[in-house]
């Protein structure tokens, strides 16, 4: 017996130190090579964006796999920052495991006004190539230079006057420092004339000046005309369009909404529209919306005193025209009043799910973020959301394939992260994705 233990003994031995020996040659055939590298190469060195090349394709970035001495998986981001910057602030295009990336003109160019660089004016770029192994193996490449020459097309509509108070957003607080300052009113065609769209709730307002109360106007007796330091004014809950005559002093206050009504919506034909906010980058309106095969129609007010359908089907507006039929799919969909024209554009839409949204776990997703109309890629808002009591998730296209949570419940964002919890109340969220991780804020209404 004793001499099997042993003869046993010496076997297992034996198969130890042949594994062990095994494993190590295992180990030396994975060691990453060092010296694996690769280098980007831009189609061309200079590139001029006009609003007629929009659509082109402008510039092409390529580069080789790196041979790391084992069968990998490298995926690659391009990173672009102004020149000089040493990429502290980069703006990030995500690749995957591709090796080429094609820009267009109009994606280019909304990354260079991103990054600051001035319109209509040669612009010092440079590129760079991130391949990531994983988190622990990174690397980068040499920075490329680009000149580039974007243009802007952004109006600029802004006033430094704004709407304060218990009924707004920021309530009384507001100041330029806070994340939620006072609804701000733009420029009309008409001289003088100044209009703010708001959402408001049962309260009272004054309108100011640059978020702060060295000027600002009341309005004593309530009868549409305003006083320096006047009397607060009270309003009820509702979609409004205040208009203030900066001149005269004369004031207005009207209901005034634009929505989305029809079978193709989550709500169908009733109540409520979804909404579209005001675009004061082109003049026109905006909303994200999820759409099914069927028919909608745009109207005011959420009533049908006032809409607008579209005989014929090509892309204008008529008042009380012909249902449009629409596919099944997620949609930006701009109302412009101005040329009386409506487009749906197809995109990938960032939704808000859970206990604490108004469907639950389960599609659709009402509250959609809407990107940023101005030159800030990356950023997201859903504004005036009500949240109740529960946990929520960020979800594209109303799908759990990309789904954000927080793990930590500290603002930052991580794909299939912990469930967000929720306290009640309406709330201003802004995503931003200019960030890697990307973050996530709940502005509570004050």
């Amino acid at each position: 017996m004793k001499a099997i233990n042993q003869l046993t003994f010496l076997k297992l031995f034996s198969i130890i130190i042949a594994l062990g020996l095994w494993s190590c040659d295992d180990q030396e055939l994975t060691q990453i090579n060092e010296n694996a590298n690769t280098a980007l190469s831009l189609s061309i060195d200079a590139v001029v964006m006009t609003e007629d090349n929009t659509n082109e394709e402008i510039l092409t970035a390529t580069w080789t796999k790196p041979d790391f001495g084992f069968q990998s998986v490298p995926e690659y981001t391009i990173e672009v920052d102004m020149m000089g910057n040493d990429f502290s602030s980069p703006r990030l295009v995500n690749v995957g495991r591709n090796t080429s990336k094609v820009f267009t003109s109009e994606e280019l160019n909304s990354i260079l006004l991103n990054l600051g660089a001035t319109p209509m004016e040669v612009n010092q770029i440079e590129m760079r190539l991130l391949v990531s192994l994983s988190d622990a193996q990174e690397s980068y490449t040499q920075p490329v230079g680009l000149e580039a020459t974007p243009f802007s097309s952004i109006l600029d509509l802004s006033t430094n006057l704004g709407v304060v108070g218990s009924a707004t957003p920021g309530g009384w607080s507001s100041t330029n420092e806070t994340p939620i300052q006072d609804i701000p009113f733009y420029s009309t065609s008409e001289n003088n004339v100044v209009v703010a769209y708001a959402t408001l709730r049962d309260g009272e307002m004054k309108f100011r000046e640059n978020n702060d109360w060295a000027v600002n106007y009341g309005d004593d007796g309530n009868d549409g005309s305003l006083e320096p330091n006047g009397a607060n004014i009270p309003v009820s809950a509702g979609n409004y369009k205040i208009t203030v005559n900066t001149e005269t002093l004369e004031w207005s206050i009207e209901e005034y909404s634009w929505g989305i009504v029809g079978g193709a919506t989550v709500y169908g034909w009733d109540t409520p529209d979804i909404k579209f906010e005001y675009n004061p980058f082109q003049d026109n309106w905006k909303a994200a919306a999820t759409l099914t095969d069927g028919e909608i129609k745009f109207r005011q007010n959420e009533e049908w005193s006032f809409d607008y359908g579209d005989n014929g089907a090509d892309g204008t507006l008529d008042q009380g025209g012909d249902n449009i039929a629409v596919e099944a799919g997620h949609y930006i969909i701009t109302l412009d009043l101005n040329s009386q024209t409506y487009e749906l554009e197809p995109t990938d839409l960032w939704g808000l799910v859970g206990s604490g949204t108004t469907f639950g776990w389960d599609a659709p997703d009402p509250d959609k973020f809407l990107p940023d109309f101005g030159i800030n890629e990356g950023m997201y808002y859903l504004n005036g959301v009500e949240i109740g009591a529960g946990e929520v998730k960020v979800r594209q296209n109303e799908d759990w394939g990309v789904n954000y949570g927080d793990d930590g419940n500290d603002g930052t964002l991580e794909l299939g992260g912990a469930n967000i919890p929720a306290t009640p109340g309406i709330y201003n969220v802004e995503m931003n994705f200019t960030v890697n991780p990307p973050t996530i804020n709940f502005y509570p209404w004050q």
